[in-house]
């Protein structure tokens, strides 16, 4: 049973809402896809999904902790992130059946109905992106209470995620891992990978892979990206923050508690690799798949964000789409007009979705919004939502796209609601004749 907490405020933010449909445009002849006919693709979109109460991190049952242990915890953390005191909420929390002791609830049982139902009932979904910490918090490859890898395997990915769609039947979910993924062995990780390539209902070609779903016809290509071997491959300082919420740092690098330092040349040149496939694409829709944002509004992952925006942004700002991302256990839209990476803005800016929040909830920082959003007139952000349970679906529809921010409550049901909607127009550069 999810017990939730009696503080009433919910930590959402919008800084653009009312340019809900700012970025759309009228269609134009150039929606034609290959064959003549209006592209059309509905796309589900899932991050973070593998937090689960029978998995639980080994220090859960070493401290099993009371409910109000649990919420003296909670209230520690918000005032050590820096967060405004007074928008102070608890995450909703459970008690384990694997261990007996009070952790934060895990919205994969209900996430996973929800989508089902939305994609029966409400919308197309014709493939999905699954944008990693699939099997959380250690990954494959580490014994904790005696349960096997297999057991993992089928709790957090097949018994959840792998028949979410019924029609169409060549629907699959397209994989990325995330930093979780990595985190008991480089052997764990591809262990991951190679179940999830032997899978019908899951895709994966190695860490690093491009791929045109089928219901793309050509005109739909994914460049899935490992962006834990690409900030391994580099340093990265630690975050902090100053009182008001702004960045501080104290100079100190990050140590990398996973197993992605790159091994091969392949590994060490993600960047140039993800460069040289998106200039050469000759796809209508060039859309970036990582695990890590470049921007986000949480307030503990701009460091990583920042390497990142240095190493990839580039690329994408002057050939994709759309970077889709999870990480950050909110949802989010945020867009960048590349200016700082370019010189100077393009003519529609590259926008980011933030789909992390299918099984564990996050709180936004809205002291290192306001102060991320002054610092950067680069960034905006469009929406940002914490502390909910939500996945997001995205139509194509010709030159347009549509993205849904969807969420459930927290009260143990699977009732989906619209949160939010945006529409932007395609901005790459097609090698297709025109």
């Amino acid at each position: 049973m999810i017990i939730k907490s009696s503080w009433p405020i919910r930590t959402s933010m919008t800084l653009a809402s009312i340019v809900l449909l700012s970025a759309c445009v009228v269609n134009s002849p150039l929606d034609q896809g290959e064959k003549g006919t209006q592209l059309s693709a509905g796309i589900l979109i899932f991050g973070d999904s593998g937090y689960h109460l029978g998995h639980l991190d080994a220090g859960d049952y070493a401290d099993k902790f009371s409910e109000e242990e649990f919420l003296q915890m909670e209230w520690q953390k918000w005032l050590d992130d820096k967060r405004p005191p007074e928008e102070f909420e608890a995450r909703p929390y459970a008690v384990s059946p694997a261990t007996g002791g009070v952790v934060a609830a895990s919205g994969i049982q209900q996430i996973s109905i929800a989508m089902k139902n939305y994609c029966r009932d409400d919308a197309v979904c014709d493939f999905g992106l699954m944008l990693g910490d699939n099997i959380y918090p250690d990954g494959p490859g580490l014994d904790v209470a005696g349960i096997s890898d297999e057991q993992r395997f089928r709790d957090m990915l097949s018994e959840p995620f792998a028949d979410l769609v019924a029609s169409p039947e060549d629907y699959v979910s397209y994989v990325v891992l995330g930093n979780h993924d990595w985190n008991t062995s480089r052997e764990g990780g591809f262990a991951e990978i190679e179940y999830i390539e032997n899978s019908d209902s899951f895709y994966m070609d190695g860490p690093n892979y491009t791929v045109k779903p089928e219901a793309g016809k050509g005109d739909i290509e994914l460049f899935v990206i490992d962006t834990n071997m690409i900030l391994d491959a580099v340093t990265v300082l630690e975050d902090g923050l100053n009182d008001d919420g702004s960045e501080a740092s104290n100079g100190e690098i990050e140590p990398s508690n996973y197993h992605t330092s790159p091994l091969a040349e392949a590994e060490r040149a993600i960047p140039e690799w993800l460069e040289k496939s998106l200039r050469e694409s000759n796809a209508r829709w060039k859309i970036v798949v990582g695990h890590h944002p470049i921007w986000s509004s949480s307030g503990s992952k701009f460091e990583q964000a920042r390497v990142l925006r240095r190493l990839i942004l580039p690329a994408m700002c002057r050939y994709a789409d759309a970077y889709i991302v999870g990480h950050e256990h909110t949802m989010e839209i945020h867009t960048d007009n590349c200016e700082a990476v370019l010189g100077e803005p393009t003519e529609k800016p590259l926008v980011q979705i933030v789909s992390g929040a299918a099984s564990k909830q996050r709180p936004l920082n809205t002291n290192f919004m306001q102060h991320q959003n002054q610092k950067y007139p680069e960034h905006k952000s469009i929406w940002a939502e914490g502390l909910l349970w939500g996945f997001a679906h995205m139509q194509i529809v010709g030159d347009v796209a549509t993205v849904t921010l969807l969420s459930v409550p927290d009260d143990g049901s699977s009732e989906h609601s619209m949160d939010f909607e945006y529409s932007f127009a395609r901005r790459s550069q097609s090698k297709i004749a025109e």
